[in-house]
């Protein structure tokens, strides 16, 4: 019997600043009407879509929050979910935010992220012998300090924790944040050893392998993406290796087998927000792993989740129960 999949990592609150236009430095631009408020973080994004998709799933919270009104607003929007335990949830210092400028016309994004209380999120928050699951989805690594830092023995702190899950029978699922700079080559690859399912975007795979995944006109260069797959795998992942895009859904499978998924032919007007996009995409995978599909399957349903959220302007609000977004994937 399935006993359910645990999410842990990133707890933040999103603040959304409509702006005309993301400016240069030294530029100005208006913050127009229309600020929101709402949850983010691998957490709060993954753990409410697996919610949304399928309410009889079991589902574990694992993070910290403050002690803050900002806290008690992630509490509140958990509690709207009747599947998720939120028992193992630490509450210490100030909760993590996001000020997330959104160009009202393109939908891209630029962020400013306060680590708050995720920075001291570590392994000795969670009780090990409470934790009642078969899948652990750990983000992100690069963005939870006490995790990232470097251990000794398995190199860092997060890669001793995947150990420990892995050790307890528990398959482990890893994404990570995109961030310039070479931290991707020196903190993911000690984690991938002990992970079976490796989710994560274009451009973190690029900085994990250093292989060119965009050209200057950004171009995804589809040539290129077996290359980084197949580099990923030789890593340690033991199951699948995802890489999501705009374009689609790219993987390699636990025997070596390439498969594609092409994004959805969605109209312009469809779009309302790309917040959370590439969450949903790691949820519908995840869900599709964790009830027994192939990855060709798991691909098409993070194509159709990622869809979902893209209706919506927040992270999970656009997110469907599995049946619907089957029909989803049928309609585009």
């Amino acid at each position: 019997m399935n006993k359910g999949i645990c999410v842990a990592g990133n707890i933040v609150v999103d603040i959304l600043y409509p702006v005309t236009g993301l400016p240069k430095p030294g530029q100005l631009t208006s913050i127009q009407e229309g600020i929101s408020r709402s949850t983010g973080g691998a957490v709060c994004n993954v753990a409410m879509d697996l919610a949304l998709m399928d309410p009889s799933l079991p589902l574990t919270a694992l993070g910290r929050i403050g002690i803050d009104a900002e806290g008690d607003y992630v509490l509140d929007s958990f509690r709207r979910f009747g599947n998720i335990d939120l028992s193992m949830i630490k509450r210490e210092g100030r909760t993590s935010f996001t000020a997330v400028m959104e160009d009202s016309v393109s939908r891209e994004r630029t962020f400013f992220h306060y680590r708050g209380a995720n920075a001291f999120f570590r392994e000795d928050d969670i009780n090990w012998d409470r934790i009642n699951a078969d899948f652990l989805h750990i983000g992100y690594a690069l963005l939870l300090d006490a995790l990232d830092s470097e251990d000794p023995e398995y190199g860092t702190k997060m890669a001793r924790l995947l150990y420990h899950a892995k050790g307890r029978g528990i398959k482990t699922s890893l994404d990570m944040v995109s961030e310039m700079g070479d931290r991707h080559k020196r903190l993911v690859p000690p984690c991938l050893k002990y992970t079976d399912y490796c989710v994560i975007n274009e451009f973190e795979a690029g900085q994990v392998t250093g292989i060119s995944l965009r050209d200057e006109g950004g171009r995804l260069i589809t040539e290129n993406l077996p290359r980084a797959l197949e580099a990923i795998k030789k890593a340690g992942v033991s199951e699948w290796v995802v890489i999501h895009s705009p374009e689609g859904g790219y993987g390699i499978d636990n025997r070596g087998k390439l498969l594609e998924s092409p994004a959805f032919n969605l109209p312009p007007d469809y779009i309302r927000g790309k917040v959370g996009a590439g969450d949903a995409f790691c949820a519908g995978t995840l869900y599709a792993a964790f009830r027994g599909a192939g990855l060709e399957e798991s691909l098409e349903l993070g194509n159709a989740a990622a869809a979902a959220s893209l209706s919506m302007p927040g992270a999970a609000e656009g997110m469907l129960p599995v049946e619907e977004l089957k029909r989803l994937r049928a309609r585009f």
